[in-house]
């Protein structure tokens, strides 16, 4: 699985994260002064160096500016939300740091990895920096729920992580494990930087279960779009090649779906292709034929447009904003580009 980022959305003119960093440009601004200053070590010079590789790598920073949204959404005017949209971020480039090591990467954003260009460990102890510097601020906001609700997130996102060192490769893996896994890894952030927004803000209790809910349902979108776009889709719009998940054996959505439909044949080609890692010329178009013929990409498919549909429909129950509309594009415009 990817590592859900925001880059994937770039395929199209109509960008609703764009009109989100536009409405939401001042409180930006002011994240990331705040992110800049934080990630500052007086002692360990590499420490910025390899933050501000990542963090300038041209991200889309969408995490962060659902906590802005959503604290807005709700009235919130205090300076909280600023904190709390950092932290989120920080959390986000530590694990992408930590990924990064863990799949062996060597390019991330079309650039060349922290790893790559300094060395692992360097890669390992600065995320774990940022997750401390996540925690000092959450500890300013003063408030324990939004220190209980982001510790949680940090917790379900490593234990995916290690959830999917099993399931990945493992032909065994159900859509439950695949669910689990996706909630850890893309879901769990979003969730939280939703449902932070409406904590810090005093949000009423549906209105907070609200933006969970919505942050949920666009993270598992997010997820299942980037791996149909990883069988069926335009290299360009998704920042990889195609079969990229294929050819890395990772049990992906699609693949799922093939796999319980397959035949004994079917099962020893992906056994072959997944598990052992025994990969041969023409096996990529073989393995599209056979979610093709098992209308696996189709499902998927139907899928992801169930859980942007769920997210929109969490939205009814915030107050009517311009914000609200924006945080609806969004989940219509990721399910938008397997439509």
């Amino acid at each position: 699985m990817s590592d859900g980022s925001v880059k994937s959305l770039n395929g199209s003119a109509n960008k609703p994260h764009e009109r989100l960093a536009t409405h939401l440009a001042t409180g930006m601004e002011a994240v990331n002064v705040l992110i800049r200053e934080r990630m500052a070590s007086e002692h360990a010079p590499r420490i910025p160096e390899v933050t501000q590789h990542l963090v300038e790598a041209g991200g889309k920073r969408l995490r962060p500016m659902l906590t802005l949204a959503a604290a807005e959404l709700c009235g919130y005017e205090g300076p909280y939300h600023v904190h709390l949209a950092a932290t989120v971020e920080f959390i986000h480039t530590a694990t992408l740091l930590h990924d990064d090591v863990v799949d062996e990467s060597e390019k991330r954003r079309g650039r060349p990895t922290a790893n790559l260009l300094w060395d692992n460990k360097s890669s390992v102890l600065v995320g774990d920096y940022l997750f401390s510097r996540s925690f000092q601020l959450m500890v300013e906001t003063g408030n324990l729920r939004v220190l209980d609700i982001l510790a949680n997130a940090s917790a379900t996102i490593a234990e995916g992580e290690v959830l999917q060192l099993t399931a990945a490769q493992d032909l065994a893996t159900t859509e439950a494990i695949y669910l689990q896994v996706v909630r850890g890894k893309t879901a769990a952030l979003f969730s939280a930087a939703t449902e932070v927004g409406g904590v810090i803000a005093g949000a009423p209790e549906a209105q907070v279960k609200a933006l969970y809910d919505y942050g949920d349902a666009l993270g598992i979108a997010f997820q299942i779009v980037d791996d149909l776009l990883d069988y069926k889709g335009f290299s360009g719009a998704t920042g990889k090649n195609i079969g990229d998940d294929f050819r890395e054996r990772k049990l992906t959505l699609p693949v799922i779906k093939a796999v319980a439909l397959a035949d004994a044949e079917e099962r020893a080609f992906w056994s072959r292709t997944i598990e052992k890692g025994d990969q041969r010329d023409g096996d990529l178009e073989h393995a599209i034929d056979l979610l093709e013929k098992h209308g696996a990409l189709e499902a998927a498919r139907q899928d992801a447009l169930g859980y942007a549909a769920k997210g929109c429909a969490a939205l009814q129950a915030m107050p009517e904003h311009p914000l609200r509309e924006m945080l609806e594009s969004l989940a219509e415009f990721v399910v938008s580009r397997i439509s």
